[in-house]
């Protein structure tokens, strides 16, 4: 997978964010995903499975400005690296490679305040 691209949706308007991927469903087995921090600040990438009945972006947020990562299946967030860090620095990347059964996940950057700035996604797979 070529990986999802975050970064500001407005450009420089600073406004609300979002994230996306280059495709929207994948088959099932060995995925991995190289990202692409476009934005000016520092973001990540948590894969999480997506219950059935969930829509994205509706994750319940706590008082951190975070959500709940438990479940999560992988995370990008090491600039320049695989796997976690302490986030992917404006015009770096990061990557990682996880085993993805059927399903829907949902792909976020967790980092205070940028789910609830709207970036998330969907991904199926098949």
């Amino acid at each position: 997978m070529g990986g999802p691209m975050m970064g500001p949706r407005n450009g420089m308007m600073g406004g609300a964010m979002r994230m996306t991927a280059d495709r929207s469903t994948v088959a099932h087995g060995t995925v991995s995903f190289l990202v692409t921090n476009a934005g000016t600040i520092s973001h990540e990438l948590a894969i999480l499975p997506l219950p059935a009945d969930q829509v994205p972006g509706t994750r319940p947020i706590g008082g951190d400005a975070k959500i709940d990562e438990a479940g999560s299946l992988g995370e990008a967030s090491s600039t320049c690296a695989e796997g976690t860090g302490q986030g992917i620095l404006p015009g770096a990347s990061g990557w990682v490679t996880i085993t993805l059964p059927p399903g829907r996940y949902e792909l976020v950057c967790n980092l205070p305040g940028h789910y609830a700035a709207g970036m998330y996604t969907q991904l199926t797979v098949t």
